[in-house]
C-alpha cells in the first residue's frame, strides 16, 4: 500500500510560519476594523451591537465605566472557558485580540464619520462584523458570546444559533428600556448587518453545496459534471430499496453560484433523477479550489 511522502521538515516549518503570519495579520486587521466600527460609527451615535460587545457598550452607557475595561473584563470568563474547552492557543490569541481592541479604543482617537442613523447602523455593523469575522478566520474571537453559546448548547437541546438569538433578544429588550425604542431598533439593524458580514467573511461567496445524485444515466452525468462544470465526482455503489437493482450514486461539491447550472444539467440529461443538496461550511483538498482542465 502506497503512503504519501511526508513534508520535509524545512518546508513544514516554513509552511507553519506563513500560516501563523497569516493568522496574526487577519487578527490585526480584524481588530482595526472592529475599532473603526465602534469609534467611528456606533459609540458617537449611542448604538450598541449584540453579544458581549453590545453588553459592554450598554453597561458603559448605564454606569459610566470605560468601555475598553468592560470589554476586557466581561470577555475574561469566556476566554477562561475557551482555555478549558477549546485550546490554550485559542484562548491566548483571543486574549491578545480582545486586549488589542481594548487598547485601540482607549488610545486611538477617531472622529465620528457620520451622524446619519441609518448609515451608522449599516456601516458600523459592517466594520464591526468584518473585524469579528477576520479574527475568527485568524483563530481567535473578539466576542465571547460564541464560546458561551457553544458551552450552553452542549448541555441543553438548544443549538448555538438559538443560544445567541436568546442572548441578543434579552440584550435588545433591555436596550429598548434603557436607551429608548428607536436606538434599540437601529441597534438591531446594526446586529443584523454585523451577523451577515461575519457569515460572508467566514464562508465567503463560494459557500459550498454538496449534491447527491441517483440516476440511471449516472455515467453520462459524471462525464458532464467533470467536463462542463470542472468538478470532481465521487461514485458510491448502492442498491435500490424497492427493486434491489445496483446503482451508481454520484456525489459532488459545487459553489452556490454553480448550483443552478448543475440542476439544469441534470434535468436536461435525466429529468427523473433523484437529487439531495446540503450546505457545507468548508472544504479542503481535492478538486475544489482549483478546477481541472476541460477536455
Amino acid at each position: 500500500m502506497n503512503t504519501p511522502n511526508p513534508i520535509p521538515p524545512a518546508e513544514l516549518k516554513t509552511k507553519r510560519f506563513w500560516g501563523h503570519f497569516r493568522d496574526a495579520l487577519l487578527i490585526c486587521i480584524g481588530v482595526c476594523s472592529a475599532g473603526l466600527g465602534l469609534k467611528g460609527f456606533l459609540i458617537p451615535n449611542h448604538f450598541i451591537d449584540g453579544g458581549v460587545t453590545g453588553l459592554s457598550m450598554l453597561l458603559s452607557k448605564s454606569t459610566g465605566l470605560p468601555l475598553p475595561l468592560l470589554i476586557l473584563v466581561i470577555n475574561a470568563p469566556f476566554l477562561i472557558a475557551g482555555y478549558r474547552q477549546v485550546s490554550r492557543t485559542f484562548a491566548f490569541t483571543s486574549l491578545l485580540a480582545v486586549m488589542g481592541l481594548s487598547l485601540l479604543l482607549l488610545f486611538i482617537e477617531l472622529p465620528s464619520i457620520t451622524d446619519d442613523l441609518l448609515l451608522t447602523a449599516v456601516f458600523g455593523g459592517f466594520f464591526l462584523g468584518a473585524g469579528i469575522g477576520l479574527s475568527i478566520r485568524g483563530g481567535s474571537v473578539l466576542d465571547g458570546t460564541e464560546i458561551l453559546a457553544l458551552l450552553v448548547s452542549k448541555r441543553t437541546s438548544l443549538t448555538i444559533g438559538d443560544v445567541i438569538l436568546v442572548i441578543n433578544l434579552i440584550l435588545f429588550l433591555v436596550a429598548a428600556f434603557l436607551l429608548g425604542p428607536e436606538p434599540a431598533m437601529y441597534s438591531v439593524l446594526t446586529y443584523l448587518t454585523a451577523s451577515k458580514t461575519i457569515d460572508f467573511i467566514i464562508h465567503g461567496i463560494e459557500e459550498y453545496t454538496g449534491v447527491t445524485i441517483v440516476s440511471v444515466h449516472s455515467d453520462a452525468l459524471r462525464q458532464s459534471i467533470l467536463t462542463q462544470l470542472g468538478r470532481a465526482v465521487t461514485i458510491y455503489k448502492g442498491q435500490r430499496g424497492f427493486s434491489g437493482d445496483e446503482v451508481d450514486i454520484l456525489y459532488c461539491v459545487v459553489t452556490r453560484l454553480e448550483v443552478q447550472r448543475l440542476k439544469t444539467l441534470i434535468s436536461e440529461m435525466d429529468p427523473s433523477a433523484f437529487m439531495i443538496m446540503h450546505s457545507i461550511n468548508d472544504t479542503s483538498g481535492g478538486m475544489i479550489k482549483k478546477r481541472p482542465l476541460s477536455h
